[in-house]
């Protein structure tokens, strides 16, 4: 019986398995894949207070260094449902062990959300991406595109520019959401066209993408590329958990700053957390309030 288990080994969980251990609590993470979550896909960040620049790989490591230096345990387990067994609960995961908790923080974060297009499935690793730093080397010297408004988007297509011959940024809107800092570095690249007001409607090619159809301001032009990046924003992975949550339109945990669920225990962590801003700085930020939460909640029984 751990006082809280945690699901999920990004930063929010790794930041929240910290707080929770200097609270004093018996602390397990859960991670599916890979510890540290999406940042690790990040060559450069630029934006954590404290950093100058470092590598999102090695952020991971340092917090998950943290973690464990604390007394966290961690475990590379897929949680897929979680059982309620009055006070206590009991998460299950899908290789069939279970860990008991008296107290449960999902941060479960969310996966690359998809287009929607014909064949985007099909030729996903065969020209489409949702990756750039797995996939961009690829593609060196070739013609890629990049969709997305956000900051992980400008980023992408930052580093795509380092080492291919020519990136298409494009995005549904005039202007972008993400940080004016990388937008004004975008707008230096000779190599990088900024394809405004334009959504993909149509992906080319047979076994290998060839091509996008764009429509752009009532007309439709195609772009002969190599590799599409899809950068939209994410899908929350909650389904397994949706019957103990309060979900919004988009499938996001609908929770307060204070990260509390309905469900008396259950708290919510990052970028599966219905918020206005998924910067790393928040998903920290919702580790260390959700731990703090839980482990009020913990010493009121």
């Amino acid at each position: 019986m751990y006082d809280i288990v945690v699901i999920g080994g990004g930063p929010a969980g790794l930041t929240a398995a910290v707080y929770a251990r200097r609270a004093g609590k018996t602390v397990l993470v859960l991670e599916k894949d890979g510890f540290g979550g999406q940042i690790t896909q990040s060559p450069r960040v630029e934006n954590f207070p404290g950093f100058v620049s470092i590598s999102g790989t090695e952020l991971a490591d340092r917090l998950l260094s943290q973690a464990m230096e604390q007394g966290a345990e961690v475990e590379l387990e897929e949680a897929s449902a979680l059982r309620m067994d009055g006070a206590d609960k009991t998460v299950v995961c899908a290789s069939g062990a279970t860990f008991a908790a008296r107290a449960v923080i999902l941060a479960a974060g969310a996966k690359p959300r998809q287009l929607g297009l014909a064949r985007e499935a099909e030729l996903t690793g065969n020209g489409v991406s949702y990756c750039a730093v797995c996939d961009g080397a690829f593609y060196r010297d070739g013609v890629v595109a990049v969709v997305g408004g956000g900051s992980s988007a400008l980023q992408d297509a930052l580093l795509l520019g380092e080492t291919c011959r020519k990136v298409y940024l494009i995005h549904r809107r005039d202007s972008f959401r993400g940080e004016q800092a990388l937008v004004s570095a975008l707008k230096k690249r000779g190599n990088v066209e900024l394809v405004l007001n334009a959504r993909v409607r149509e992906l080319l090619g047979g076994d290998e993408l060839t091509g996008v159809v764009v429509e752009q301001s009532g007309g439709t032009r195609t772009l002969a590329i190599e590799g599409l990046f899809i950068t939209v924003g994410g899908q929350p992975d909650l389904a397994a958990f949706a019957p103990l949550l309060r979900l919004d339109g988009a499938g996001y945990a609908d929770a307060a700053e204070d990260c509390r669920t309905p469900t008396e225990g259950l708290f919510v962590a990052g970028d599966c957390r219905a918020k206005a801003v998924r910067q790393l700085t928040t998903a920290v930020a919702d580790g260390a309030v959700a731990a703090l939460a839980a482990a009020e909640w913990l010493d009121s029984l």
